[in-house]
């Protein structure tokens, strides 16, 4: 090992690469589910590989990954943060903040009758309150405080450390909490709250034809026999034979000729048509007398499937049903997925969409670029980074974060080059999400920034933190788990009891939301296995945009509440 010692000292960098891959290695290791994750497995490893070996690390290094990670997060939550802060939707910024600032007072109140420094108070907050990225704006606060070089270093490792000791509960105390505690203290059946949204939203389970209309099933050509229920109407009779359904005629072959239907045009026996719609509403309307036929010219209809972003006022804060009703240029589109922040929402009539949102919409390439007129933006892939928009926006908000000070009672507190950054990307995405051409950064790449960009700095304050471990963990004791035991579990109860009594929320959506307050994706998971609907989804997407911003931020006001 003596040789593999004297490579890292000689090639720091190694050691950084060496950490992020057996940390993915061991966060990807799960148990009924449950899991450390990358960056919590990057940190555990760099500490072993920093107490085994005093590696140097460079500060400029870590600065310049983390900086990269908080555009990258402030960028894919902006449009979600600014949806969240108004609207009809104003209950989950609500109840995000309320459990951010409850877990920022625990952690104050745990950190002070434990007498905990900075850095492990700090630690306690992050670790606790799973948000990593506080780590990073806790450290640069520390190194703020005008304490000597040692001092720092030693407060910098105790974040690190405190963050690993308290992270496990942290993790595992909020999915047990949001799958069996939360409803149990509620006194409710999960999946039969969960169904209540889903009939709200119209996605009923048991009667297929209602959910699946809203999917593209198929698109088959039929010959129109004199006995059929289309015969002698016009293609808008025909389509309006099921009112619950969404079934369109697209194309029409009368003896040699192809011609594309107006809504007027009468459909004749011996007409062969191309409906698209679902298998159910293909084999209602057109009834049993009608013949499918094999015809490749006639079923020649280039079909689209693009990714279009909600800009536009006509469709923001309208029910998908609703437009799909009233909107003329909604024919012939079928709306296959809509993301928000990243995450799958159900496709139901009742789907309320937001600005940012984005739609998969597939069609006839025609009828989807005529919808795209009305909803926003199409995303047309890409693999270009702007990088003046990337450069620029980082520099920018660093530079905001430096001279911007915020009073706070007798205290006042530089907002610090991390949190400028983070609001930098959340205006430039924000921007993004109105101006599509503006700022564009793919998504493998935002991806690489987030994954990467924590991991590896994750696993550099690690290996700098890994000399101090063993002396760390004796000078914070047993009482440092515990108290984090603490700082997780009082947020939890003060949400759901104010979720669930002062805001009125459903059961399935509240606790979706609060684990994306303290931005749990598996706790998400778990309230969605256990209600056995998908549901959660629309509570975690309305939180954890406030969660994301919040409690990195608090990363930095800890510190200055605790250092004397």
């Amino acid at each position: 090992m003596h040789w593999l010692g004297q490579t890292l000292l000689k090639y720091p960098e190694l050691a950084v690469f060496l950490a992020v891959g057996f940390g993915y290695l061991v966060g990807n290791l799960r148990y009924k589910g449950v899991g450390l994750g990358p960056v919590t497995g990057s940190l555990l490893v760099g500490l072993a590989l920093g107490h085994l070996v005093p590696i140097p690390v460079s500060s400029t290094a870590k600065s310049l990954l983390f900086l990269l990670f908080l555009f990258s997060i402030g960028y894919s939550v902006g449009p979600s943060f600014f949806a969240a802060m108004k609207g009809g939707g104003w209950r989950w910024p609500v109840l995000a903040v309320v459990q951010c600032i409850a877990g920022l007072l625990a952690a104050y109140a745990v950190a002070a009758y434990l007498e905990l420094d900075p850095g492990f108070s700090a630690g306690l907050l992050s670790g606790a309150l799973t948000e990593s990225p506080a780590i990073g704006t806790a450290s640069e606060a520390i190194r703020s405080l005008g304490l000597s070089a040692g001092e720092t270093d030693r407060l910098v490792a105790h974040v690190a450390v405190a963050d690993a000791v308290c992270y496990i509960f942290g993790t595992l105390g909020l999915i047990l909490f949001c799958s069996h505690v939360g409803p149990w203290l509620l006194r409710v059946d999960l999946r039969a709250e969960a169904r209540k949204v889903e009939e709200a939203l119209g996605l009923d389970r048991d009667r297929p034809g209602v959910s699946s209309a809203w999917r593209p099933f198929e698109m088959r050509a039929y010959r129109v026999e004199a006995s059929g229920r289309v015969a002698g109407k016009t293609v808008a009779e025909a389509e309006a034979l099921m009112p619950d359904s969404r079934l369109f005629i697209e194309r029409v072959r009368r003896g040699t000729e192809v011609i594309e239907p107006r809504l007027d045009t009468v459909l004749r026996a011996g007409d062969l048509v191309v409906a698209s719609g679902s298998r159910e509403a293909l084999v209602e309307t057109l009834g049993a007398a009608a013949t499918e036929v094999e015809d490749r010219e006639l079923l020649d209809i280039p079909v689209a499937t693009y990714d279009v972003f909600v800009t536009d006022p006509r469709v923001v804060g309208r029910k998908l049903g609703e437009l799909a009703r009233s909107l003329p240029e909604a024919r012939g589109v079928f709306v296959r997925a809509i993301l928000r922040g990243g995450e799958k929402l159900p496709v139901a009539p009742n789907t309320v969409l937001e600005r940012g949102d984005v739609l998969q919409v597939m069609g006839p390439e025609p009828s989807v670029l005529r919808a795209e007129r009305v909803i926003g933006r199409t995303v047309l892939p890409t693999e270009r980074t702007d990088f003046v928009v990337l450069g620029l926006g980082i520099c920018a908000g660093a530079l905001f974060g430096i001279f911007v000070v915020v009073p706070v009672g007798a205290m006042r507190i530089a907002l610090g080059t991390s949190v400028g950054t983070l609001l930098a990307g959340l205006a430039v995405g924000y921007l993004h999400s109105i101006r599509p051409l503006f700022g564009r950064i793919p998504e493998g790449a935002i991806s690489l920034m987030t994954s990467l960009g924590l991991a590896s700095f994750c696993a550099m304050i690690g290996i700098g933190a890994g000399p101090h471990f063993v002396q760390a963990i004796r000078d914070a004791g047993p009482g440092l788990f515990f108290g984090g035991m603490v700082v997780t579990l009082v947020p939890l109860l003060v949400s759901l009891y104010f979720g669930r009594y002062v805001l009125g929320l459903n059961a399935a959506l509240l606790l979706g939301g609060i684990a994306g307050a303290q931005t749990v994706t598996a706790g998400m998971a778990a309230v969605q296995e256990r209600s056995q609907s998908p549901v959660a989804v629309l509570g975690y997407s309305g939180t954890v945009a406030v969660g994301h911003i919040l409690l990195t931020t608090w990363g930095t006001v800890i510190v200055h509440l605790v250092a004397p």
